[in-house]
């Protein structure tokens, strides 16, 4: 690919990244409002799986919680509603909403902590956050494998397909 494909690409992405650190900056903001100090809906009422081989494999050993249940379908709709309802799906288009929905949860996550009183960045460790079971140096592991992944999806969204597919239409 071209350097002046790769710099139009990143006009693109630029902008639409900077969008979606911002939705996560507010949600961390509603989160904060909902959770207070107690990060992963801990005194929220409503109902939990703390323990579950599941878990381990799907949620990084947190607990599944009814407002998890929730919330998370809710962003994924949230962030699919161009693709479905201009009816261009397209893999390059998943790719870039996929992307999106995980440098959202991973902008969010962190947002929450720096902006909560309750936290704030010096208390971003495992010892004050037990429910990130997993590290590796100074952020939890879901980090660096979401940014892996949405880094990848992103390059492989600007990438021309190989077979040119009609856009889904009548969604």
């Amino acid at each position: 690919m071209s350097a002046a494909r790769w710099r139009q690409h990143a006009r693109d992405l630029l902008p639409m990244l900077a969008w979606t650190v911002l939705l996560g900056l507010f949600f961390a903001q509603v989160e904060i409002q909902i959770e207070g100090a107690s990060g992963w809906a801990a005194s929220l009422p409503t109902w939990r799986v703390e323990q579950h081989w599941l878990l381990d494999i799907f949620w990084g050993g947190r607990a599944m919680t009814g407002y998890h249940a929730w919330v998370f379908p809710f962003i994924t709709l949230f962030f699919h509603f161009p693709l479905v309802f201009s009816g261009q799906w397209s893999r390059r288009g998943e790719a870039r909403v996929v992307a999106c929905i995980m440098v959202f949860w991973i902008s969010e996550d962190f947002l929450w902590f720096v902006m909560n009183p309750a936290f704030g960045i010096a208390r971003f460790n495992p010892a004050n956050v037990p429910w990130h079971k997993h590290w590796i140096g100074a952020a939890p592991t879901d980090y660096w494998t979401f940014t892996g992944v949405a880094l990848l999806l992103l390059w492989l969204s600007c990438c021309p397909p190989k077979i040119k597919s009609p856009p889904c239409r009548g969604i």
